[in-house]
């Protein structure tokens, strides 16, 4: 896969602290990916559409901490420590009627890893947004028209109000107005998938849990971030959060449970393509990928 080191503008585009001001953004090529899997009869395909790689100085992730304990974290995991490195990638969704698309991405390869995936645009029959932060609706639109032009759109009711009260949003969401259909957070959304409250990173961000037959997964959006950060040390505030004590209730939650159930997870954020499990040690957690981008 290849990295994404962005430029001034595009990080403004890709970080939080920057997201604020953009809507969708120009980016450079990006390798597109696709990874296929089954859950039950479903088939399943993970998206690659972007990567990003905010730096590790106190201002993202571990707010309050020094930059030297996220850098002996990332160091353990055998990662770069003066950088935090985060996918962008989407989820897609195919049964025998609907071709379900959970997040756009900010608008980078996810087309072109669609293409890899022999699904057109126009086959997109509902797109489940987790929440409205630029890197999972910026895909939305292309060319300044909607990118699944045949597509519902679907996000919580918290969320749509959220995002029409954001002015940097007010042209994207004059574009897909008309396809909005917003839930109530917890309801099934489209047969087989239903929604689940995860509040905290944004006021109606939510997952979505997809059964089939015995088989389930769940898609948690971005109750998590970092494949290190977020499960070595849970607590741990990020800039990204609205309100971080609701989002560290969330993820606790969240993360307690799927390490007692084993859950099939998938992560947008952590690496292509995202799909795992949750292991408990002790009072911390630790990523098992069960795909590998190969």
């Amino acid at each position: 896969m290849s990295v994404f080191k962005p430029s001034l503008a595009l990080a403004a585009a890709l970080g939080f602290l920057a997201f604020q001001g953009i809507a969708h953004a120009q980016m450079p090529a990006q390798q597109p990916e696709a990874k296929a899997f089954k859950v039950g009869t479903l088939d399943l395909v993970s998206l690659h559409d972007a990567q990003f790689t905010p730096a590790n100085d106190g201002k993202t992730f571990g707010l309050g901490q020094k930059p030297e304990a996220v850098a002996d974290l990332l160091k353990a995991a055998g990662e770069p420590s003066n950088v935090v490195t985060l996918s962008v990638d989407a989820l897609l969704v195919k049964s025998d009627k609907r071709v379900v698309l959970i997040d756009t991405g900010i608008g980078g390869a996810l087309q072109q890893s669609l293409a890899l995936s022999d699904i057109k645009p126009e086959a997109v029959t509902d797109i489940l947004i987790t929440h409205s932060h630029p890197d999972h609706v910026g895909g939305l639109v292309k060319d300044g028209k909607l990118a699944f032009p045949n597509a519902a759109i679907r996000m919580s009711h918290a969320e749509w109000k959220y995002m029409q009260g954001q002015s940097n949003m007010a042209d994207l969401v004059k574009a897909i107005s008309d396809k909005v259909k917003p839930f109530k957070a917890g309801t099934e959304v489209v047969p087989g998938i239903t929604s689940v409250a995860l509040p905290g990173h944004t006021p109606g961000h939510v997952g979505y849990r997809i059964v089939s037959g015995k088989d389930n997964l769940i898609d948690i959006g971005d109750t998590v971030h970092s494949s290190v950060i977020s499960l070595a040390e849970p607590k741990w505030e990020v800039s990204f959060d609205s309100d971080h004590e609701k989002a560290e209730k969330s993820r606790l939650k969240i993360l307690r449970q799927l390490a007692k159930t084993q859950e099939t997870l998938f992560a947008p954020h952590f690496p292509f393509p995202g799909v795992g499990h949750v292991e408990a040690d002790g009072d911390h957690f630790r990523w098992a990928p069960t795909l590998t981008a190969k």
